[in-house]
């Protein structure tokens, strides 16, 4: 059974999350996880009476917003709401280690022209500083289309480094449960040479073909043989261009770090530039 028993979806109430929770809800079921809704709030820190005030009011606001947030959509499910208070991306990574979350999904700040500059702080450090797999998304919204839980396709996107097997093995057990199509992918980040013509040419199936055999390795020391696909240019946009074109309903990336635990700036491109959600593990 592929581990998702335990998922810890973040809250603050907002449009996004809603569409974070709706995706989530088919995953909890499929998997019959237990499901962890975590708001945090950050008090003020003055110990003047009217800011205790203030702190409690907000306290029994958030409280109750939680009790209620979906509360009949989730009622058929293992849910526990939890709130805290502190730094938000610390509790997530706190609460995440407690419940030992075997997945947390955050959906990003959107896609705007401006707004997909950043994924967000707290998203932003979450992917940082966890070690456990994050599910991310930027047009969550309006939530999943509903052919989304089929998961008909999924995009396993690798750089090819040392933690590429155990990210194709991870996506492949999601294939598996969903009977999914998986396919590899492969982006050579730049195929420029410093000849023209027939040399240019030869430089670049040269790379090619090396990506080819390195894909070959990864697939060999992960146990499993998937379609492959090698593109070619700048890694974000061309693996988002990739996905589109492979209408591929999720992505699974690496870390791309020998700790397993810090995202590199591609895997930051992808999220923005992707269609469809990410999972980084």
């Amino acid at each position: 059974m592929f581990p998702l028993k335990k998922i810890l979806l973040p809250i603050d109430f907002s449009e996004r999350c809603l569409g974070g929770a709706r995706y989530a809800i088919p995953l909890v079921e499929h998997f019959h996880s237990e499901l962890t809704l975590l708001h945090v709030i950050s008090p003020m820190d003055y110990l003047s009476p009217e800011v205790q005030t203030f702190n409690e009011d907000r306290r029994k606001k958030a409280s109750k917003e939680l009790d209620d947030f979906l509360c009949a959509a989730l009622n058929h499910l293992n849910t526990r709401r939890i709130l805290r208070e502190g730094d938000p991306a610390e509790v997530i990574a706190d609460q995440a280690v407690q419940d030992r979350s075997d997945l947390i999904m955050m959906p990003t700040h959107g896609y705007s022209p401006f707004r997909r500059l950043l994924l967000g702080s707290t998203t932003s450090k979450v992917l940082h500083d966890t070690a456990c797999a994050v599910w991310t998304g930027a047009h969550v919204a309006q939530g999943p289309p509903a052919e989304w839980i089929k998961l008909n396709h999924i995009v396993c996107a690798v750089d090819l480094g040392p933690h590429s097997a155990s990210v194709l093995r991870w996506a492949a057990g999601l294939a598996s449960e969903f009977k999914s199509r998986l396919t590899l992918l492969h982006v050579v980040p730049r195929l420029d040479s410093p000849g023209e013509g027939h040399y240019a040419d030869e430089w670049r199936r040269r790379l090619l073909a090396d990506a080819s055999e390195e894909i070959a390795k990864v697939e060999q020391s992960a146990g499993i043989h998937v379609e492959a696909v090698v593109e070619s240019g700048d890694v974000s946009k061309a693996v988002g261009v990739a996905v589109g074109r492979l209408n591929a309903d999720l992505v699974v990336i690496g870390r791309g770090a020998a700790d397993n635990s810090r995202l590199c700036t591609s895997a930051y491109g992808i999220i923005r530039e992707s269609p469809c959600p990410v999972v980084s593990v």
